[in-house]
């Protein structure tokens, strides 16, 4: 049987006939039995996707006839089992849930920092500030050594997390990174307009960075939102799970605690502490 080929992506660009462009997605994707998820708004697309060869390349082929979309470059990955449920195509405000008005990727996107060039940096032990603007359950499972959290259980909060970070920040380099890159796409443009003079966004995210450099400064692996849970620097599949009552993701060390028990309870939920 032919490996299960995992395909995300996103852009901002200015998008219209939504609900035409959902019928026809929606439809390519029942023919090539894909699941995962579709979001298109008047900002953009993204989505993460995953089923057989030639069914993805037929829905990357359709979607590239979208206005802005012609030469967009998803991010691939193989697995051994189909990591969704069920396939979602849906118009929504935003890619990205965020609410503050006047953030525009597309026209006044951050400066982006390639991957290679960030390992050169932290090989040479250029000062800067690694800011990891994922949610809190995200960072636990791993992150770039000596990175700053935002210290957030959603991406809605951070602005307010921002209003946190010591003032002096706003003059020195700093560079957010998230999982695939999304989320920076917003916190950047923000961050610059509370006043930070010298924001980098780490290009394609952590899943790129591993992609191009592998572990290198890197502490632990990269939560999913899907079936995996978690992926290692090598991008494989490792045997973290998320727990059954409270979906706190878990190490593999982390479920041989005595309060781990399958499907009822975890260190972080036990008798009911969260």
């Amino acid at each position: 049987m032919p490996g299960i080929i995992n395909l995300s992506a996103y852009k901002f660009t200015p998008l219209d006939n939504l609900p035409a462009w959902r019928e026809q997605l929606k439809t390519v994707t029942v023919a090539g039995g894909l699941r995962g998820t579709i979001l298109l708004s008047p900002e953009g697309i993204n989505f993460f996707v995953a089923g057989e060869r030639a069914a993805v390349d037929a829905l990357l082929a359709v979607i590239r006839t979208m206005p802005g979309l012609a030469d967009l470059t998803p991010k691939e990955s193989e697995s051994d089992d189909q990591p969704f449920n069920r396939m979602l195509v849906k118009i929504k405000k935003e890619i990205i849930a965020f609410g503050v008005a006047g953030i525009d990727p597309a026209r006044r996107p951050t400066a982006k920092l390639p991957a290679r060039t960030l390992k050169q940096w932290l090989d040479e032990g250029r000062p800067l500030t690694l800011l990891d603007t994922r949610n809190d359950y995200e960072v636990r499972l791993g992150t770039f050594r000596g990175a700053v959290p935002a210290g957030i259980e959603n991406f809605r909060d951070f602005p307010s997390a921002v209003a946190r970070l010591p003032a002096a920040l706003k003059e020195q380099p700093i560079v957010m990174f998230c999982t695939g890159g999304i989320r920076c796409e917003k916190a950047g443009p923000f961050m610059e307009q509370v006043g930070f003079k010298n924001v980098l966004q780490l290009d394609g995210g952590i899943l790129k960075y591993f992609e191009e450099c592998g572990g290198a400064h890197y502490e632990g692996e990269c939560f999913v939102f899907d079936k995996r849970v978690g992926v290692d620097p090598a991008l494989r599949e490792t045997d973290s799970v998320m727990c059954f009552a409270c979906q706190m993701p878990l190490t593999a060390a982390e479920q041989l605690h005595p309060h781990y028990v399958a499907d009822i309870s975890c260190p972080h939920c036990f008798n009911g502490k969260r």
